[in-house]
């Protein structure tokens, strides 16, 4: 429900609206695009970032926020802790239980492994949960995995690692298959025939979903597919990794874990480990609100840095145009893409359609915030942001559209009193992806032997910005190369016999050689939203 004030400014989009639907604002040229994000974009902020002074990326810059946790004191070093204490030992170890970790785990455990997942909320609990619009897919006879690659390439800035790109496009088909056989209900016409729809920054119509639940539908069904697995894989859950060990030889040989509800220390030994414990949205840089998970800060990136693996893009992260800047209760939360694919356009206090709802993520975020910099955007008492006019969709598509394709949506502003059938919602950017993360090949695999990293946690994939629809698609296909690359590891790997956390003890002496003083615990593991109080940030001991 708004105030009296947001209800006045609505009706100068209700006024508009005809004459905004009819108008079809002109795409930006490739020098437009490159000024706007220059000038607008929180990525082009330089003092929001900051040289990293230790390890593998050295010297490279990162947000302040990222560069304090990479650079932390280790939860625990080799004195805290007996490595010859086992509590686990398995195969392969899975460090996340999102959609990229449980699709690892079923692909290692197909294979004949032996697999432990932990993570440290519970299986699901993942961005992928979060993920509203759908996957990506070239699967359709005008399509072809080729013109997806130059989408995804170009919506990238040409940042991508080409052999990763190739590879998320060209296996998108089989894993639309391969979850699809498992038993998601994707949205398809009467025949049978899966229904596709536009995202921004895409040339086709290859956007598979399940009406606006399409991640939380994905995760049901790998999750259940893991449970389902219990003879193979093993669960662990509110139990995060704190380091990761070593053998002797430097291969990654498993994990420090600490329990979340009592910080119990346990240990679990590997032939293979896979991280994949997802993105940063709740490191919240640059006071952003974020539309991720509890859990995510950025675990994955510290565990995998301090063994010793390079970062790539670092500096890169997206800021999802569309978060819900009213009401407060849902401040961040995500308004899918899907809702502008269907017809809603972006439009300012003065009820102009100022561009194209369809261009790329990036593009659109910094159009929102140059209108709230020039005078354009509407203000709350707590936020600014501008309108996305939704009664459009059904007025381009009929009535019970929105209930039908976005129900999801419907239904979180329907809570506060809101229809979007009727009324306009407030949008403004939110922090949503992790574009970089950490250096793999096509395989998953990093600098560190017997490491691989799948998922949000691994960079190169997206470039320096990530397309609608391509972070289900990452999750599934980097998922399953990664299990599927443990699988054919861990038969060829002996079981580590002596462990070592001296990579631990050599980044702490880096630490003091550098002149690092800061004593906040890393990896994070949790929010700060401890209003201070050192026994509950971050569960110091």
């Amino acid at each position: 429900m708004y105030n009296n004030e947001l209800d006045e400014l609505a009706k100068i989009v209700a006024e508009k609206r005809e004459a905004n639907i009819k108008f079809e604002a002109t795409r930006l040229t490739a020098e437009e695009k490159d000024t706007i994000l220059k000038e607008n974009h929180p990525d082009n902020i330089p003092s929001q970032f900051e040289q990293i002074k230790i390890g593998p990326n050295k010297g490279e810059k990162a947000p302040i926020e990222l560069t304090k946790v990479l650079e932390g004191k280790p939860r625990l070093s080799s004195k805290d802790v007996n490595l010859d204490n086992i509590d686990y030992e398995a195969d392969v170890l899975v460090i996340g239980g999102g959609g990229s970790g449980t699709s690892a785990a079923i692909m290692a455990s197909e294979a004949g492994a032996k697999v432990l997942l932990v993570t440290k909320l519970r299986v699901g609990d993942a961005n992928t949960m979060m993920a509203e619009g759908g996957i990506q897919a070239a699967d359709k006879p005008n399509d072809s995995p080729a013109q997806h690659y130059l989408d995804a390439f170009g919506g990238g800035h040409f940042d991508g690692v080409p052999e990763l790109v190739y590879t998320l496009v060209n296996k998108a088909p089989e894993a639309i298959k391969w979850l699809n056989d498992l038993g998601v209900e994707f949205d398809k016409e009467a025949d049978g025939t899966m229904v596709t729809t536009h995202g921004g920054g895409t040339s086709r119509k290859r956007m598979h979903a399940c009406k606006d639940y399409s991640g939380a539908e994905i995760m049901r069904t790998l999750r259940d597919e893991a449970f389902n697995r219990a003879k193979d894989i093993e669960i662990v859950d509110f139990t995060a990794a704190i380091q990761i060990i070593k053998d002797e030889k430097g291969n990654a040989a498993g994990a420090v874990l600490m329990n979340m509800e009592t910080g119990e220390i346990r240990i679990a030994k590997a032939k293979v480990v896979v991280i994949a414990t997802g993105g940063a949205g709740r490191m919240h840089y640059q006071n952003f609100p974020t539309s991720n998970h509890y859990g995510a800060t950025a675990d994955g990136l510290v565990l995998a840095y301090r063994a010793g693996a390079k970062l790539l893009y670092q500096d890169s992260l997206q800021y999802h145009p569309t978060g819900a800047a009213y009401p407060a209760q849902i401040l961040g939360a995500l308004v899918t893409e899907k809702v502008r694919s269907l017809g809603a356009k972006l439009v300012n206090a003065k009820g102009e359609v100022y561009i194209h709802p369809l261009e790329t993520r990036d593009v659109n975020a910094s159009g929102i915030i140059k209108q709230c910099k020039i005078g354009n955007g509407i203000k709350t008492a707590i936020s600014e942001g501008v309108w996305l006019d939704t009664p459009m969709i059904e007025a381009i598509h009929g009535e019970g559209t929105i209930e039908k394709r976005i129900p999801a949506m419907l239904r979180m502003f329907g809570k506060y009193g809101i229809d979007i059938r009727k009324e306009p919602i407030l949008v403004y950017p939110t922090l949503h992806y992790q574009n970089g993360g950490v250096k793999i090949n096509k395989d998953c695999q990093t600098s560190v032997p017997n490491l691989l990293v799948a998922g949000e946690a691994a960079g190169g994939i997206h470039g320096t910005n990530r397309l609608m629809g391509n972070s289900l698609l990452d999750v599934v296909v980097f998922g399953r190369q990664a299990g599927m690359a443990a699988g054919r590891m861990y038969k060829d790997i002996s079981m580590p016999e002596k462990l070592t956390l001296k990579h631990v003890d050599d980044f702490e002496a880096e630490r003091a050689n550098a002149g690092i003083t800061d004593e906040t615990p890393s990896p994070k593991l949790l929010p700060s939203y401890t209003h201070g109080n050192p026994k509950l940030e971050g569960m110091v001991k």
